[in-house]
């Protein structure tokens, strides 16, 4: 048995994908019973870290938090439904965002001073750092924020949802 999988839409076809990618987001949250409106939001809103983000939805209203869940899981399962349905209705692969009230915006700068204020007092106290586990999407903001950095490094140690980041000084050779 082969598996298809969906191919990207064609250059007219995106707009009408965006569209249903909408509809089914505000279903999906019509059935959760939640009140929120669904917004199509441009791509760098939210995107930094994401390499391949197609379409970026950002869902408003008030008390969203259930929509985001502890540590944003809820958020990412919710996103990754849309993506499956999407895929499904449209025979088509785009990566789709979700966003709530830019809680994905406000984590990524949040995490992007984590690491510099984490890589600051490596530094100062010449030892390692552990941060919390995280998902892969903030593993790698940290990664990036401190990619460059010259005298610290980033490791990635755990399994799971145990997986985190580890920020250690560069051997000096």
């Amino acid at each position: 048995m082969r598996l298809l999988r969906p191919s990207p839409p064609e250059p007219g076809q995106q707009g009408d994908v965006a569209r249903r990618a909408q509809a089914v987001l505000e279903t999906l949250l019509d059935k959760l019973g939640v009140t929120a409106s669904v917004e199509p939001q441009p791509l760098a809103s939210v995107t930094q870290g994401e390499e391949t983000a197609g379409l970026v939805f950002d869902i408003r209203g008030d008390n969203l938090g259930i929509l985001i869940g502890r540590r944003g899981q809820t958020l990412a399962c919710l996103q990754y439904l849309l993506r499956l349905i999407v895929a499904d209705k449209t025979k088509t692969f785009v990566p789709v965002v979700v966003d709530v009230n830019g809680y994905r915006q406000r984590r990524y700068q949040a995490l992007q001073a984590l690491a510099q204020r984490m890589a600051e007092q490596v530094k100062e106290k010449r030892m390692p750092f552990s941060l919390e586990p995280m998902t892969a999407f903030e593993r790698r903001i940290i990664h990036l924020a401190l990619a460059g950095h010259p005298e610290v490094t980033t490791q990635s140690v755990g399994v799971g949802e145990s997986r985190k980041v580890v920020i250690v000084l560069k051997e000096q050779g």
